[in-house]
């Protein structure tokens, strides 16, 4: 019942399933797979397609032939296995030259580097069909506020954005830049931390059209922030290109837990808004199974996260289709057209009748807005009582 299709558009990372469970205190419990290997898998559980970073899949020093014999193989797994390319990005944060940041180093040499790294990474990403390109800056911040002028880092990543977004133009490629944000981790305090920060960033670009964001469940909810709230800001604003799905205990490192696995309720309203909006692009999973796991168990989790989706994309619709809330929502957002002429754009003669009308403070006050019932009701559904 809960099996997914092509058209739930559900993606992974080869970063995500291919996570050997290494953390800062103890080595890897999984062995290494292909990216070919990485591929078959996702097939296995049913995923529509893999995403990756340049490096998860031309290492990082290969040479050309090797990485066109890379390349070869791994568009043959995708032609066997039906996935597709949805998304890449570039990983700008793992070796020892982005210590510093890459678009916000101070050192320029590593700036231009970083440039040149990530128009590599956009014609391999654009070659695998990749309609949408993500940049993650988890090495652009600081340690210290001595150490970076906040202003110029600023304008060093408006500069690298500007830069990539004229190349993209040059090449006639069919892409859309997306920024995701994280308030910090593996650096102290990582510049643009919200979405919001991303949205404002964008509007000072030459060319915002062309970039939006792709924001992350758990790199909101590390600053206790309402995750669904900054989906709808960036789908309000047009700029929802991508999104990543995990979850995450707020206050704590970034955990990349499995969907839905930690605040069931938080999950089933950011799937209610993505299925209610229309919302048509992947939903991608950029989250990994527990360290005790074997790959066995990956499969388990990246079912897991699919399975989780669909069964709340079902309590949505049983949402929409309850009575009694159905019931209760109009009652909360009754309007008999009183306020019409009140409410709406602004003219002189609105503004005059406005600031003569009489309003009943204190009935408006004693009004109960049965949010309680209505929540509980959200609950019931939720445990299926």
């Amino acid at each position: 019942m809960f099996t997914p299709r092509p058209e739930d558009k559900f993606t992974f990372g080869l970063w995500t399933v291919g996570n050997t469970g290494r953390d800062p205190f103890g080595e890897a419990v999984r062995a290494v797979k292909s990216p070919v290997e990485l591929v078959h898998l996702l097939a296995e559980v049913g995923a529509y397609g893999v995403n990756f970073h340049d490096n998860d899949l031309v290492p990082i020093d290969a040479s050309t032939a090797e990485r066109d014999c890379i390349v070869h193989d791994f568009k043959a797994a995708l032609e066997e296995t039906g996935l597709v390319v949805p998304m890449a990005t570039t990983n700008l944060f793992s070796d020892p030259v982005f210590r510093d940041g890459a678009f916000t180093a101070n050192d320029a040499r590593v700036r231009a580097y970083a440039l040149q790294k990530t128009m590599k990474a956009i014609d391999l990403g654009v070659e695998l069909g990749a309609k949408v390109y993500v940049f993650w800056g988890g090495r652009e911040g600081v340690e210290t506020d001595a150490a970076k002028d906040p202003v110029k880092a600023i304008q060093r990543n408006r500069e690298a954005m500007n830069f990539l977004c004229e190349y993209v133009l040059d090449h006639g490629y069919d892409l859309k830049l997306a920024l995701e944000a994280k308030p910090n981790e593996p650096r102290a305090d990582l510049y643009n931390p919200t979405t919001g920060h991303m949205l404002a960033f964008i509007e000072t670009l030459d060319h915002p059209q062309m970039v939006g964001v792709n924001p992350e469940v758990a790199h909101e909810q590390m600053a206790g922030l309402n995750f669904m709230h900054s989906v709808a800001q960036a789908w309000e604003a047009g700029k929802l290109f991508h999104i990543d799905l995990n979850d995450q205990y707020p206050g704590r490192y970034d955990q990349d837990l499995r969907f839905g696995s930690r605040d069931i309720k938080a999950a089933f309203f950011l799937v209610k808004f993505l299925e209610d909006v229309g919302y048509d692009g992947p939903r991608h999973f950029d989250a990994h199974a527990y360290r005790t796991e074997d790959y066995e168990g990956v499969k388990d989790f990246a079912r897991g996260c699919m399975r989780t989706y669909l069964i709340l994309k079902e309590k949505a619709a049983q949402f929409n289709a309850d009575a009694e809330i159905q019931a209760l929502l109009e009652e909360i957002n009754a309007c008999d057209g009183g306020m019409d002429s009140y409410t709406g754009a602004y003219s002189p003669e609105k503004a005059a009748d406005l600031r003569t009308a009489r309003f009943d403070r204190a009935a408006l006050a004693r009004r109960g807005m049965r949010y309680e019932r209505l929540d509980q009701l959200t609950i019931d559904l939720l445990l299926g009582v």
